[in-house]
């Protein structure tokens, strides 16, 4: 059941996608139910997704990093559609009483407009101009972002896509198979998961046991380590701050 306090958005979703365009998606997620993400979506065709969808990696990144205690949205950052064309992506948090409770999102497909610009180009420069040129807007749009950097934002239909592809990204940093994984391989993708919020989506724990050739309980196992190291870390600036006070 949707959230009341985000039935005014969703008029708003519509509103948004009849009035900017097709070449404009926009989508409402409600956080507070676990069971889906996307409530209402307008212009849906241009990342492919549908009512229900999970969240993006770049949306679990924000939250998991607490980005919304601080910022009221984040703009311009890098997206990439169904079809494989980039996007300009903005995300508002939506807060009530400072706690997070959905995002609203614009995702801007401007290949047309791109398009349309290069042939302008032509008229007046050779094409090594023009790869300039585009070169600088991308880097353009890349510094606008206000959030810690990934390298695009991708918009898998189901959570299980989700997980797949950020376990996937963690194999090919590593150059290895998840078939042969050693120990501290796997507790090292398993942290950088956490880091980036894989675990928020529910049943995540038995996806990534499977994709990663172990048993969930191995997981469990694992998180409960890296959590001990991060507290004892943390015990331990703590302690070294109040010697320095003396």
């Amino acid at each position: 059941m949707t959230n009341s306090l985000l039935a005014p958005y969703i008029k708003l979703t519509e509103f948004l996608g009849n009035t900017l365009g097709p070449d404009y998606e926009v989508a409402l997620h409600d956080l507070t139910n676990r069971k889906q993400s996307i409530i209402a979506i307008a212009n849906s065709n241009i990342s492919g997704r549908d009512i229900g969808a999970p969240l993006t990696n770049m949306a679990l990144q924000m939250i998991k990093d607490k980005v919304y205690e601080k910022n009221n949205f984040c703009s311009n950052y890098k997206g990439v559609a169904a079809n494989g064309k980039a996007l300009r992506s903005s995300s508002m948090f939506i807060k009530h009483k400072g706690k997070l409770i959905g995002l609203l999102c614009i995702n801007f497909d401007d290949s047309r407009y791109q398009i349309i610009s290069e042939e302008l180009m032509r008229v007046c420069h050779p094409d090594t101009f023009i790869g300039t040129s585009f070169q600088y807007d991308g880097q353009q749009v890349a510094s606008s972002s206000n959030i810690k950097k990934i390298s695009s934002e991708s918009f898998p239909n189901s959570k299980n896509a989700v997980i797949a592809e950020a376990i996937s990204n963690e194999l090919a940093t590593l150059n290895v198979s998840a078939a042969r994984l050693t120990t501290d391989e796997r507790i090292s993708i398993i942290s950088s998961l956490e880091k980036n919020g894989i675990f928020l989506i529910k049943g995540s724990v038995q996806k990534v046991a499977d994709d990663l050739h172990c048993s969930s309980a191995s997981v469990y196992r694992y998180l409960s380590k890296l959590k001990n190291i991060a507290f004892k870390s943390n015990s331990a600036d703590i302690s070294t701050e109040k010697d320095e006070k003396f």
